[in-house]
């Protein structure tokens, strides 16, 4: 059953709030960017073509800090492993007889956002819809880091390390919110960041380069916390009415 009124407007419409969003944080990718000692063009061509946040952050970090390329993929692809179970979620959400290239590209724009909003609508979805809710959030996330490589490159240099922050800030506001009310989210991150710490401080880890300490604990506190608080119950949409089941 598909939901009507599924247009490429609506699908824009519902994808402003997260276009908003986005203009912050490709704001500061923009400047890390620029910061990092790359050309005010590099950044907006990644964000052209990855879409993926977190993950062009730290691949850019590594680059700069000459970390080797296996380290960087490796790296990238834990970071979005999670993008695998997200499309395999939003396929059963599509309307029946969408052609491969259309779902490929809905999953280049599958980010979390995108995701969230998809999976609240009722009913199967077209391709109008979902290329108008990823082209909103697409765009925003492009224009967000066309400004901030721009602003970095014409700036004072005192201006662009004091917006700077803007980047840690992005980091602790995403973290946060979940722990304030999850307890398994706060040993998590409480995990990682002691280990991380025992990779800067402790001799002999801290020979271990960056890229190999962001694998070792990302992986290692992400399986103790799925080890000591594993989910058990999981909801999927119904293929016709696009309700939860248990």
């Amino acid at each position: 059953m598909r939901k009507q009124g599924q247009t490429f407007g609506k699908g824009f419409h519902d994808g402003l709030p997260i276009l908003l969003g986005y203009l912050s944080v490709a704001f500061a990718f923009g400047m890390l960017g620029t910061e990092q000692g790359f050309p005010f063009w590099a950044p907006t061509l990644i964000s052209l073509t990855s879409f993926t946040g977190t993950g062009q952050f730290v691949g850019v970090t590594m680059l700069a800090n000459g970390v080797a390329l296996l380290e960087i993929t490796i790296t990238i692809f834990i970071i979005n492993i999670r993008y695998f179970l997200m499309s395999l979620s939003l396929s059963q959400k599509l309307e029946d007889g969408m052609p491969l290239w259309q779902r490929m590209i809905v999953a280049f724009g599958n980010t979390d956002e995108i995701f969230a909003v998809s999976m609240q609508q009722k009913g199967l979805l077209n391709f109008r819809y979902m290329i108008g809710l990823i082209l909103s959030a697409y765009s925003g996330w492009v224009l967000g880091t066309v400004i901030g490589s721009v602003a970095s490159s014409i700036l004072p240099q005192a201006i662009v390390s004091a917006l700077g922050i803007a980047i840690f800030a992005m980091f602790i506001a995403i973290i946060i919110p979940p722990a304030k009310h999850s307890k398994p989210i706060v040993i998590v991150v409480l995990i990682a960041v002691a280990m991380s710490c025992m990779f800067k401080y402790v001799p002999g880890l801290n020979q271990v380069s960056s890229g190999w300490a962001v694998i070792i604990c990302g992986v290692t506190a992400s399986l103790i916390g799925a080890l000591r608080y594993p989910v058990l119950h999981t909801a999927y949409p119904d293929k016709e009415t696009g309700e939860a089941e248990q």
